[in-house]
């Protein structure tokens, strides 16, 4: 298993006791509310919906795990993740690779405090 696996799983493993279980999930905003073509484009896909709640997964994990400083930063690029993906309509393969780099960003913020450890 690879750091960035381990990584993934312990991050899922935190939210999961935060949560107080593993209630399934759909989307980490109101489908029923999608008025945006990229949130209907998440809504209508289920590939998009798991890049969807993994991304907010671990969005949720690393905004409890860093400090004040750098969780103003983590949001900052949460803004600038979600006006990437508006600006890609309707075009799933680019909501994928928004999410993907996305994904990657966090995973690094993550990896960056465990690599800290140990806990």
């Amino acid at each position: 298993m690879t750091m960035r696996m381990a990584a993934a799983l312990g991050a899922a493993s935190i939210l999961a006791a935060l949560a107080g279980g593993g209630a399934a999930r759909a989307a980490s905003f109101d489908c029923a509310a999608a008025k945006a073509a990229d949130e209907k484009a998440v809504c209508s896909s289920l590939a998009l919906n798991d890049l969807d709640v993994r991304m907010a997964t671990l969005y949720e994990v690393a905004s409890h795990l860093v400090a004040m400083g750098q969780r103003g930063v983590l949001q900052d690029q949460q803004r600038a993740f979600l006006k990437t993906r508006a600006a890609c309509s309707i075009n799933k393969i680019c909501i994928g690779n928004a999410y993907k780099a996305r994904i990657d960003e966090i995973e690094d913020v993550l990896q960056s405090i465990y690599s800290k450890g140990p806990f």
